[in-house]
């Protein structure tokens, strides 16, 4: 039973990898979500790994629900802007957006 939590860390840890690599390496706003919506993921295992090994899962998995919720709504909002800024500016690429003016 030890070795659970260590995978699970592990897991975390992977999967937070892989959400901030994807962070750094790319320039689309779409991409951009999703590569947030990743490190989020990795936030929520860990919030129910932490309550798992306190002994409170329901707490950890009520946590958990809540960041769901939260981020859904954002990943919404975020991505409606993103199809509003390639409506206006007929591009999502972040280097190219850096450089408009007004």
């Amino acid at each position: 039973m030890t070795t659970i939590p260590y995978i699970d860390m592990l897991t975390v840890m992977i999967v937070f990898g892989i959400g901030l690599y994807t962070l750094l390496i790319t320039r689309n706003l779409i991409k951009v979500v999703i590569a947030l919506q990743i490190l989020v993921k990795a936030g929520m295992i860990a919030l129910v790994l932490a309550g798992r090994i306190n002994g409170q899962v329901m707490t950890g998995q009520s946590i958990a629900l809540t960041v769901i919720v939260a981020d859904t709504i954002v990943a919404v909002i975020a991505l409606a802007l993103a199809v509003q800024v390639k409506k206006h500016h007929g591009t999502v690429d972040l280097d190219k957006l850096r450089n408009l003016k007004g």
